[in-house]
C-alpha cells in the first residue's frame, strides 16, 4: 500500500531534466479569461483554486494542504487568513477578496466539505489532498485553454501574479516582501524580476 506521505513528497523531481526558469505572472486579461471559462463550465473547484492561489500568493506546497478551517469560520469565508509556511515556518497573512469568497463558498457547499476536510481533496483515493504535481498539471491545463504555452508557466506564475500587480501600482518593495512571506529581500527581487540596485533604492525609500 502506498504511504500518504508519497502524495505530498515526491521522491523524484517531476521536472528533472527540464529547463527551469522564472515563470511569468499572469496578466489581468488572462486571469479574467480563465475565470470566465471556468465559470461557464461550472468548474467550481478550479475556479476556487485559481482565485485563492492568486489572492493567497502561497507556494504550492502550502496551498494544496489548506483545510476548510484555514479559510472559513463556520459557514462564513474569512476576509483575511493566516498560514504557517512549510518552507520558512513563518506565518503569512493574506486577504481573501469577495470574488474568491464567493467561489470558495460555492465549492465548499457543492462538495459538502466540513471544517476538518482538505479544501482541495484529491481524486486519487490514497491521497488526501491535491499533490503539488497534480496542481502543476492543472495550472498548465488552464494556461493552455487561453492560448498560452504551458511550458512557459507554472504554479509560481500564480504566486507571482498579485504581487507583481501590486508592485507595479505601488512600487513598495517591503510590502511585497511581507505579502509573499519572504525572509530575504533578494527573494522578493527575484520574484519581481527587477534589478538589485533599483530594489535597494526602493527599499530605502519605503523604510519607516
Amino acid at each position: 500500500m502506498k504511504n500518504v506521505s508519497e502524495c505530498v513528497h515526491q521522491k523524484s523531481t517531476w521536472n528533472k531534466g527540464r529547463v527551469a526558469g522564472q515563470k511569468p505572472p499572469l496578466k489581468l486579461r488572462e486571469i479574467w479569461a480563465l475565470r470566465v471559462r471556468l465559470e461557464i463550465a461550472n468548474h467550481h473547484r478550479d475556479l476556487a483554486l485559481l482565485n485563492l492561489a492568486i489572492d493567497s500568493k502561497l507556494r504550492s506546497c502550502d496551498l494544496v494542504k489548506l483545510k476548510v478551517r484555514d479559510v472559513a469560520q463556520g459557514a462564513n469565508i474569512l476576509k483575511r487568513a493566516m498560514v504557517i509556511q512549510q518552507k520558512t515556518l513563518q506565518p503569512v497573512k493574506f486577504e481573501i477578496t469577495q470574488q474568491t469568497r464567493e467561489s470558495l463558498t460555492t465549492w465548499i457547499e457543492s462538495r459538502k466539505l466540513t471544517s476538518e476536510d482538505y479544501l482541495f481533496p484529491s481524486r486519487i483515493h490514497h491521497c488526501p489532498h491535491l499533490s503539488t504535481r497534480q496542481y502543476a498539471r492543472i495550472v498548465k491545463s488552464w494556461v493552455a485553454q487561453i492560448g498560452l504555452q504551458p511550458e512557459d508557466y507554472g504554479t509560481h506564475s500564480l504566486r507571482r501574479t498579485k504581487a507583481t500587480l501590486i508592485y507595479k501600482r505601488t512600487k513598495n518593495l517591503r510590502a511585497i516582501q511581507l505579502l509573499l512571506g519572504h525572509t530575504k529581500l533578494e527573494s522578493t527581487v527575484r520574484y519581481l524580476g527587477i534589478e538589485v540596485d533599483d530594489a535597494l533604492e526602493l527599499a530605502e525609500q519605503t523604510e519607516i
